[in-house]
């Protein structure tokens, strides 16, 4: 998947953002332990959203990034931008409503799983619109990272992913990739729309993440092969099988690298994480087994942490996994 060349200089002193993330993100809240939510005195408040997990992921890689979107003009909102920014994000571009709220989602841990209960109806993200494609920080991008979450949000929204990604309108040519992301409870006609809609913003993208299972939910393909036929023309199509690993194709070529065992503390967060360690790959000129390998190193990362977006592994560490030989990387274990 070619990409255009590194951003120039904007100002003499600042280069622009190499990817741009473009969706909601929201406060979330939960617990400081792993006790259900219903018997909390006190939450613990951090923020999260798909696609600035992934930004966040790739500035903690080394990578420059910007994240694109609305907030409220309150106490979450101001809480999201702030610690975007304290995390190295570029959000210069970040609209704040006045009159719409930020979203706010709460986790609640459980024996088998940790639940989500989402409050973003009506939120300043929500009005994103088709205008925002033709914003500067898109005109700059070696890449554009969307979600199918945005898609989901409203019609304008879903307006926006068109525009950057069937129309082309940012005004240059960044590589886009796309996180099929399903979210059921988004979808108010159900798989059937998601599944149609969700397949044509996905042939479209020049890079596509999807997990089997979901693939398997959406289209009834329980294949890696299957898949990625499915999506063709999709360039580069990367089908992520939970625990099982991860499968590539590059124009029509497999590639498939195991991933790590690690002990998961919550999944939260990490299909974002694996995107975030793939796309630094490609950003990088690494080859396929590389992308994927870091892809399992950010999301392994993610696993052990109650936090949606990890600390992610030093460059010395990536490098180390890197050189390991195909056995010695299946029998590693990231501490």
């Amino acid at each position: 998947m070619p990409l255009p060349p590194p951003p120039r200089a904007v100002d003499g002193r600042r280069r622009a953002a190499e990817v741009v993330c473009v969706g909601e993100t929201m406060a979330v809240l939960g617990p400081p332990d792993t006790g259900p939510l219903a018997e909390q005195a006190t939450l613990r408040m951090t923020i999260g959203g798909a696609e600035s997990n992934v930004a966040c992921g790739l500035a903690g890689l080394g990578h420059r990034a910007a994240w694109l979107s609305r907030v409220g003009d309150d106490p979450f909102g101001h809480r999201v931008v702030a610690e975007l920014t304290a995390r190295g994000i570029d959000v210069s571009q970040v609209e704040t409503d006045p009159d719409r709220p930020t979203g706010i989602y709460f986790k609640d841990p459980g024996p088998d799983r940790t639940r989500t209960h989402y409050y973003r109806a009506g939120s300043a993200a929500t009005r994103m619109g088709p205008d925002l494609a033709r914003l500067p920080a898109l005109r700059g991008a070696r890449l554009v990272h969307l979600s199918g979450i945005t898609a989901a949000l409203s019609k304008s929204c879903a307006r926006l992913l068109e525009a950057i990604l069937l129309d082309r309108v940012t005004g240059a040519t960044p590589a886009v990739s796309f996180d099929v992301n399903h979210r059921p409870a988004l979808w108010s006609g159900g798989t059937a729309e998601a599944a149609r809609r969700l397949l044509s913003l996905a042939r479209a993208a020049d890079l596509v993440f999807v997990g089997r299972d979901e693939a398997e939910t959406l289209w009834g393909t329980a294949r890696p092969d299957d898949v990625a036929a499915l999506l063709a023309p999709a360039p580069v199509v990367v089908v992520k099988d939970a625990e099982h690993g991860a499968t590539s194709y590059t124009e029509g070529t497999p590639a498939f690298v195991p991933a790590l065992p690690t002990k998961v503390v919550e999944p939260v967060g990490a299909g974002d994480a694996f995107a975030a360690g793939y796309l630094s790959g490609v950003l990088d000129n690494h080859d396929e087994r590389s992308r994927l390998r870091l892809g399992h190193l950010a999301a392994a990362a993610a696993l052990r942490t109650r936090d949606d977006v990890p600390t992610m592994p030093s460059r010395t560490e990536t490098d180390r996994h890197l050189a390991l030989d195909d056995a010695a990387w299946a029998a590693v274990a990231p501490r």
